[in-house]
């Protein structure tokens, strides 16, 4: 039966869904799919053959991706074997994974939770686009990853997921009297005076609770002039040789240091029911110098009781702008909004598939130790 919806039918495409669309050829992947690639509410997507070092970043405007990098870039290099992105430069890296979308299928793409907790920026860029990580619907063409390493050099190779991308038919972000309605039967957040004013308010948790009993860690810093990490290797470095632990101050606050960057963790633990699916969106500008969470996609079943969870921390992946920044504890730094799935994925988000994160507190990338 083809993938089709009712026009009142508005929300995220589940695993079963994806699936559907790949067999229709709405998804084009150069080589068949890996068993773990196709995620609850999401798909991964992964790095081509070749990579391309470019001048600067760029958004192809009224032409294709391939024909502004055959103007900008510097030189090119195969995956194959693996190589090194070095940090402060730019490469863009086809993906195995092109899209024919139907005219009623918008997608959305997202760094991999693990790849913003390394620092690397990335985004996805499709042809003749104007914005990053947003694919129109009725889509046919390529994909590609812009990749900026900004902490640590990475080694990657064909067939390495930096990326996620998800599939949406229609509008299905919850306004906030209907957030209300699904806290109210799910209790989505562990706090009894949550803002859900424009999706779910989130804080910094600068107690020093979460890093451990007795430690009084409130997050890390990233330490420069590091080693090389293997973006496939999981639990291969020790912590300190990449990151600073930092100590709570007794005024439960943080001074961000211009164009460093920080992993911390929300004061909030909250969850993601079946049946829906989150993503954090960014923090109001005028409020503060600095940005955050470079990978926002939060899956159904995330910190859910029902999938292994008791609700999860948001891991805050931090950047300071051009000025030092003070951080107090609590302080609001992005909202959490919710969207309806088109229908109840296989799976959760969670221990049943090996999800990496569930029941989270602070919580470093899946490449260190524990």
């Amino acid at each position: 039966m083809p993938l089709s919806f009712a026009v009142d039918d508005k929300g995220i495409l589940p695993d079963s869904m994806i699936e559907q669309l790949a067999a229709e050829g709405g998804i084009l992947p150069a080589t068949a799919f890996q068993p773990d690639q196709i995620q609850p509410a999401s798909l991964d997507l992964r790095l081509g053959e070749i990579a391309y070092r470019v001048r600067a970043s760029f958004l192809p405007g009224s032409t294709t991706v391939a024909r502004r990098i055959d103007e900008l870039k510097l030189h090119e290099f195969p995956l194959t074997d693996g190589a090194v992105l070095e940090t402060g430069c730019v490469y863009i890296v086809p993906l195995l994974e092109s899209l024919a979308l139907p005219d009623h299928i918008a997608a959305a793409a997202n760094p991999k939770s693990s790849t913003g907790r390394l620092d690397v920026f990335t985004r996805v860029i499709a042809d003749e686009m104007r914005g990053f990580d947003r694919i129109e619907p009725g889509y046919h063409g390529p994909l590609y990853a812009e990749i900026s390493p900004r902490t640590f050099p990475v080694l990657v190779r064909e067939g390495s997921r930096l990326s996620q991308i998800r599939f949406r038919h229609g509008h299905a972000q919850l306004d906030a009297h209907g957030l209300r309605e699904l806290h109210h039967r799910e209790r989505l957040v562990d706090s009894e005076d949550a803002d859900m004013s424009d999706g779910i308010a989130v804080g910094v948790d600068l107690s020093g609770t979460l890093g451990g009993e007795g430690k009084g860690i409130v997050g890390y810093r990233a330490k420069r002039h590091t080693g090389l990490i293997d973006v496939e290797r999981r639990g291969g470095y020790n912590v300190l040789d990449f990151w600073e632990p930092m100590q709570a101050r007794p005024d439960k606050s943080l001074i961000l240091d211009p164009n460093e960057f920080y992993i911390l963790a929300s004061k909030e633990a909250v969850q993601v029911p079946p049946g829906y699916a989150a993503e954090m969106v960014p923090f109001d500008p005028l409020v503060g110098e600095f940005r955050v969470h470079y990978a926002g996609f939060f899956d159904p079943g995330f910190g859910y009781a029902g999938s292994g969870g008791r609700g999860s921390r948001a891991v805050l992946e931090v950047r300071s702008r051009e000025v030092p920044f003070i951080l107090e504890h609590g302080q609001i730094v992005g909202r959490l909004v919710y969207e309806r799935m088109l229908a109840m994925p296989k799976q959760l988000y969670g221990t049943g598939i090996g999800s990496n994160y569930q029941a989270q507190t602070l919580k470093l990338s899946k490449h260190f130790k524990a």
